[in-house]
Parts: C-alpha cells; structure tokens; sequence
C-alpha cells in the first residue's frame, strides 16, 4: 500500500487497485467512486483477465477488482492465474459481478478469491469491502452468502464415506472388496458359493 496524508498531515496507507472489466463505463464509474475517498486509489484498469496479469505484474496492485464474465480471460480464469503467478499470488482478487449464479460463486471462491460482490450494491458498501478485502478478509454480498450457506448445509448433511461404510453388512464389504479387486460378477459370485 501506498502512502498519502491528509488534511491534518497524518500518513494513511492507500489501498491501490486494479480494476478489471470489460466495459469502459463500469471502469470509468469505479474510477469515480474511488477518487472521492482518501484510502482508496485506482493504480490501473485492464479489460479483461490476460490483460490484468500483465498489469498487475507491472503495476504491483494492493487489490484486484475483477468481473468475471469477459472476453479473452474471464475473472475465474484470471484469479486461478493470479493465484499461481510467483509475483501475483497474494494479491487479494475481490469478485464484483452481476452473476450470482451458484456455479459463478463456486467457481470464483475454488479459483480462490477473497470476496464476492454483486454490482448492485451501495458505493459505501463497495468502498467498504474493498478495505475489508485489503485488510484479509473475505466480504461476500448478502444474497452470495445465503446460497453458499446452504450449499455448505446440504454437503454437510451428506452422510461421509466412513458412514456410509459403517451401514453396510459384513457380507456386502466382502463383496465390495472383491469388485475393488477387479473380479466380475462370475467371479464374485463362485467367491461366495
């Protein structure tokens, strides 16, 4: 992060953003909502993924703000590459889409970004979760966080591996051991008889 002062001479760190979209408004509206804070500047823009490595290997941002659905390199791609690039990996990579599709969410969190916000929100709520984001955390739009809840409700109540071992009969984990061991169903039935 970078420094600045304000008005009564205090040194503030400033969070330096890359901002990545493919539309030029929506660049231009982040610029905007940035250069009215004193904590939060836009180092760089690129639109899309490829060009946001570039970019950010350049550029060394704090943060990136990344849509996810563009042309060459979309931000699930993006963030994946982010996460295994030597110069990029700890870079935090805040999600900000209009997608809140369950497999959109799944995607950007494995790909491994920090947060995941819908566009729809408030300026002080974007202002805020880029700061939460750039201090560690993961801020995630409400609605986000309601669908990955109950995602982790129904995997949770999926009974595990050993459960489900632990319900079968002796005779059928003899006979599953035997289908582990490639017999057939001949085979299986001769080991039986």
């Amino acid at each position: 992060m970078a420094d600045s002062c304000d008005p009564f001479g205090e040194v503030r760190d400033v969070i330096r953003l890359l901002v990545v979209d493919d539309q030029e408004l929506v660049r231009a509206g982040l610029r905007a909502l940035v250069e009215n804070t004193d904590d939060i500047t836009v180092a760089g823009e690129a639109r899309h993924g490829r060009e946001a490595l570039t970019q950010g290997r350049r550029l060394r941002p704090d943060l990136f703000l990344m849509d996810l659905k563009m042309p060459v390199m979309d931000g699930i791609a993006a963030t994946a590459a982010i996460r295994t690039d030597p110069t990029l990996r700890d870079t935090p990579v805040l999600i900000l889409t209009t997608f809140d599709d369950q497999d959109d969410v799944l995607g950007a969190v494995r790909a491994g970004a920090t947060g995941y916000l819908l566009k729809d929100m408030e300026a002080d709520a974007l202002r805020a979760a880029v700061r939460t984001a750039a201090a560690g955390e993961s801020p995630v739009t409400p609605s986000v966080a309601k669908q990955m809840m109950t995602q982790l409700a129904r995997l949770s109540s999926r009974p595990n591996r050993s459960q489900e071992l632990a319900s079968l009969t002796d005779r059928e984990r003899d006979i599953l051991a035997h289908v582990g061991r490639g017999l057939s169903n001949e085979e299986i039935g001769r080991a039986f008889s």
